[in-house]
């Protein structure tokens, strides 16, 4: 579980990328796909247990789901 993809609606990306970045040391956040809205998240290896309550508790302010890694023939 080091790393995440969600898939959210486009206007939610700055949002979950502030949160999830502003917790100091627990991981980044990229932009897999903009027109898809598709994120991944790099998450740290000590922070495993930390980072999943967070993205438990997100589900509560943004709508998103968890996806696998894209494909080369796209997500």
């Amino acid at each position: 579980m080091p790393d995440k993809y969600l898939k959210l609606k486009r206007n939610d990306i700055a949002r979950l990328q502030f949160i999830f970045e502003g917790h100091e040391g627990l991981g980044t956040c990229t932009t897999i796909d903009k027109n898809k809205a598709v994120v991944k998240l790099f998450i740290m290896p000590d922070f495993i247990s930390e980072a999943a309550d967070l993205v438990e508790n997100l589900k509560k302010e943004i709508e998103f789901e968890e996806i696998g890694p894209p494909t080369d023939s796209g997500v």
